[in-house]
């Protein structure tokens, strides 16, 4: 099966384009962005619409900003120092998930602290909107035709521009499903009840991490980096292990918030 040949350009207006790559993007903030103002009109959400208008903005900015760093600092950085303007060459592909989310926790922050809230309050709320955000975002890796698997005999195994003359797996789609589609549903449902602080974040991060650590088996690893350890560990599942004991720990640590569960 050769992937489907779909113009990188979406929209093209005299020579203003719009990638797909940055259209997933914007479908993603605004698909979160409508989620997040819904959870907020909930009666006793302790939010309201107003405050995601405001903490999208900060979100967007971090995910942007921490995903394009972290791409740099860990994948790529001997690129980026021959041509620092790459940087800025976003539509050429290159955000990691854990640089932005770094950026996402700087944004959570700086938001908590203006608005006296919690730092967990802040993480509990935004959590079950971001595995949605990831389903477009993999769609855009996808029609971008990069990040694609390793060879492959199975029946969806695509032919993908770039990746030689043998099938691969389309780990892009693998991702969308599982850290995209599949976790946007168990968090979003576990979320629906109240829970103690730093639940829901956690579960987030743990499913992320399981998700993104078994792709990563039939993911080709970045050629500039191969394997890290052991024949076979990546950086993407070295950078998975700490969010997953993190999220473990939120998930079982003892409650001791003075206030007890709290509805996200």
């Amino acid at each position: 099966m050769t992937m489907p040949h779909i113009d990188p350009v979406a929209i093209s207006i005299g020579s203003l384009q719009l990638r797909w790559y940055g259209l997933m993007y914007l479908i993603g903030f605004a698909v979160g962005w409508g989620l997040g103002r819904w959870r907020a009109s909930r009666p006793g959400s302790g939010w309201r619409p107003a405050d995601v208008d405001d903490l999208l903005t900060c979100v967007m900015l971090g995910i942007i900003l921490g995903g394009r760093l972290g791409y740099v600092l860990f994948y790529d950085l001997p690129v980026y120092i021959h041509d620092p303007v790459e940087i800025l060459r976003i539509w050429n592909g290159g955000m990691s998930f854990h640089g932005g989310l770094l950026g996402v926790l700087g944004a959570f922050w700086y938001f908590a602290r203006s608005r006296k809230k919690s730092f967990l309050e802040v993480s509990d709320f935004v959590a079950p909107l971001v595995p949605q955000g990831l389903f477009f975002g993999r769609l855009g890796n996808f029609i971008n035709g990069e990040l694609w698997g390793k060879v492959s005999d199975a029946p969806w195994a695509m032919v993908f521009p770039g990746g030689g003359p043998y099938a691969r797996h389309p780990s892009q789609l693998y991702e969308a499903l599982l850290e995209g589609l599949l976790l946007f549903i168990v968090v979003w449902v576990y979320s629906g009840k109240p829970r103690k602080p730093g639940a829901v974040s956690g579960l987030f991060a743990v499913g992320y991490g399981l998700s993104r650590f078994m792709v990563e088996f039939v993911r080709v690893p970045d050629a500039q980096l191969g394997y890290l350890a052991f024949g076979w560990l990546t950086m993407g599942q070295a950078l998975c292990l700490p969010l997953i004991l993190v999220g473990l720990w939120l998930l079982f640590r003892k409650d001791d918030s003075p206030h007890g569960s709290a509805r996200t």
